[in-house]
């Protein structure tokens, strides 16, 4: 049965080790130790069970005298139990025997009078907070033996200068600052604000998770060649690191491994690393320039993202994916190389670079992702390559500075916005989408010749568009399309539209022509809203219906003339046409006006006079909806 001892001592102040109990090991039964006043400490010996050191174990007698209290047990100690001697604020030394293997948990948290301790070649484990609160501890040795140190065994040492420890990792996160060590979930960590400079001995080969997060203090590291991998959040919030080298050894860059390191104004990168991955160097403020070797495949999301300072970078042939974020808001890059590798821009890749004046984009390239290039505003051209098939949406959102854009015939689509803001000259040769330049400021827009179909709400509200050349390939005006493109003047639809669609140059205030091709059969509802500086219009022949609204509020329209193809004509289609004089209907049979609403009809006013052939008068002041008309019907003379 596993016996337990009280003893019972004063706490008062750190002291040394005595010469004898440095010089001296003792037996495999006994423990040595002094206190601060020469007197038996309190502990508990064994405080949980220790199945190792046998159930039969004992102590024997426990003494003080000749400057050192000894611990003498039945058999050898295997293990210190789990809060052996915690509490024990009057131990300034204790010397452990060789036949330990393992430290337990606490044994000695808040021994705040411990200087220091050896700890034997055969201990293996030393358990969490183990000596959590010894803050007169300046100096410890941590033999190779040791593979295992539980979290934050060494809290609250705020006096530990020197830790001598040749350990392969060090790794795990925690708060304030930290250093670590150990797989799986060991880690050493030392709790000194004033921590400047580390080297890290050549016999680690981790540098894991948070290994020295929130080191606010730390200026300079050394990372030896042992390295393999820097860990997620390695270095995180250092922000008086000012360089940093990474050797050849290391081949991967964890997650957040330099976030908010803003002083970090240097880093090289050894040539055996593939990743760098996502928010790697985040918020790095103070980084000006890096060149990523050709052993890098991928950067990661936000790898760069907010390096404000950051001026140039090469990427080289090796990367493919350039991830999302990568270089978001790194508004001081002026200029950037993308290698033929890369296959994917990523989300946002390069979004807020304000000061991004040119770029290239690679053969390689096949999409280009939501908001890749957002509001560059002093990017001014950009080449955009025959591979590319997809913009992205608000992939060149408010661009204000890009002169010109041509878009190939390989694109087949171009989502929402992808151009919003973006002025100078436009030459698309691909089919519009739908929406595909909304809010878009070009001022001039030239349709190559293979192009088929303008989108829905293609031009929406592109209100710096001066001029539009609209090719003999184009067969469909989607909805929308010019909506708002409240700067265009003119514009000649080919003659191999059919249809206008619904609302397709709604509030063209300025256009003061247009010309309809013969072989448009219909013209949308809202079609020409708004375009209150036309004044005239021809319907061609082969139209057969006018939908409603189609000319409401073209306060400049002063004579129509609807041809007798017309069929059908919706309510309101002149809803508000103030300078509205004469409707010329040729048709003979009165063409039937589409009603919602009781009462309403075409939108005109009683001073319009309505011209139809003579012989059909009397048809139209007598047809269910032309009546109401009947005073203003006359015959066409």
């Amino acid at each position: 049965m596993l016996r337990k001892l009280f003893i019972i001592a004063l706490c008062l102040v750190a002291t040394i080790f005595t010469t004898q109990a440095q010089t001296q090991t003792p037996p495999d039964n006994e423990i040595w130790y002094t206190t601060t006043d020469d007197k038996i400490a309190e502990f508990e010996f064994g405080k949980e069970p220790a199945p190792e050191n046998g159930e039969d174990f004992e102590i024997v007698s426990h003494t003080y005298e000749n400057g050192r209290g000894v611990i003498r047990v039945n058999k050898p100690i295997k293990v210190f139990g789990n809060g052996a001697f915690y509490g024990c604020s009057s131990l300034t030394s204790i010397t452990i025997p060789d036949s330990v293997t393992s430290i337990g948990s606490y044994a000695f948290e808040g021994c705040c009078s411990l200087t220091s301790i050896t700890i034997p070649d055969s201990v293996t484990e030393i358990g969490h907070e183990a000596f959590d609160g010894c803050s007169s501890l300046t100096s410890i040795t941590i033999p190779d033996s040791v593979t295992k140190i539980g979290n934050y065994a060494f809290r609250g040492c705020d006096a530990l200068k020197d830790v001598n420890a040749n350990i392969t990792d060090l790794a795990k996160y925690c708060t304030n600052n930290p250093i670590y060590n150990i797989p799986g979930n060991k880690h050493l960590y030392i709790d000194n604000k004033e921590f400047t400079e580390l080297i890290i001995p050549d016999r680690v080969t981790q540098i894991g998770e948070g290994a020295f997060a929130y080191c606010s203090s730390l200026t300079s590291i050394t990372i030896p060649d042992s390295a393999t991998s820097i860990g997620e959040y390695a270095f995180y919030d250092c922000s008086s690191l000012k360089s940093i080298t990474i050797p050849d050894s290391v081949t991967s860059i964890g997650e957040g491994a330099f976030k908010d390191c803003s002083s970090l104004t240097s880093v090289t990168i050894g040539n055996s690393v593939t990743e760098i991955d996502r928010f790697a160097f985040y918020c790095c403020s103070s980084l000006t320039s890096i060149t990523i070797p050709d052993s890098v495949t991928t950067i990661g999301w936000g790898a760069f993202e907010n390096c404000s300072s950051l001026t140039s970078i090469t990427i080289p042939d090796s990367v493919t994916e350039i991830g999302a974020r990568a270089f978001n808001d790194c508004s001081s890059l002026t200029s950037i190389t993308i290698p033929d590798s890369v296959t994917t821009i990523g989300e946002w890749a390069f979004a807020v670079c304000s000061s991004l004046k040119s770029i290239t984009i690679p053969n390689s390239v096949t999409t280009i992702g939501c908001g890749a290039f957002y509001n560059c505003s002093s990017l001014t051209s950009i080449t955009i390559p025959n591979s590319v098939t997809e913009i992205g949406e608000y992939a060149f959102y408010n661009c204000s500075s890009l002169k010109s854009i041509t878009i190939p015939d390989s694109v087949t689509k171009i989502v929402y916005e992808a151009f919003y803001g973006c002025t100078g000259e436009l030459i698309v040769n691909c089919n519009i989408p739908d929406g595909a330049f909304d809010g878009s400021k070009f001022t001039k827009v030239t349709i190559g010749d293979s192009v088929t179909s303008i989108g829905y709400g293609a031009f929406y509200n592109c209100s710096s568009l001066t001029s539009i050349t609209i090719p003999d390939s184009v067969t469909t005006i989607g909805e929308y399309a010019f909506y708002d493109c409240s700067s265009l003047k003119s514009i000649t639809i080919p003659d191999g539209v059919t249809s206008i669609g619904n609302g397709a140059f709604y509030g063209c205030s300025s256009l003061t022509s247009i010309t309809i091709p013969d072989s448009v059969t219909s013209i949308g509802e809202w079609t020409f809203r708004g375009c209150s500086s036309l004044t005239s219009i021809t319907i061609p022949d082969g139209v057969t219906e006018i939908e409603r609204h189609a000319f409401a509020v073209c306060s400049s329209l002063i004579s129509m003339t609807i041809p007798d193809s017309v069929t059908t004509i919706g309510w309101y289609a002149f809803y508000d046409c103030s300078n509205l004089a004469k409707i010329v209907c040729l048709a003979t049979e009165p063409p039937q006006i589409e009603c919602d609403w009781p009462g309403v009809y075409l939108g005109i006013s009683e001073a319009t006079k309505i011209y139809v052939p003579k012989e059909s008068v009397m048809a139209y002041r007598q047809d269910k909806y032309w009546s109401r008309y009947a005073e203003q019907i006359v015959p066409i003379k």
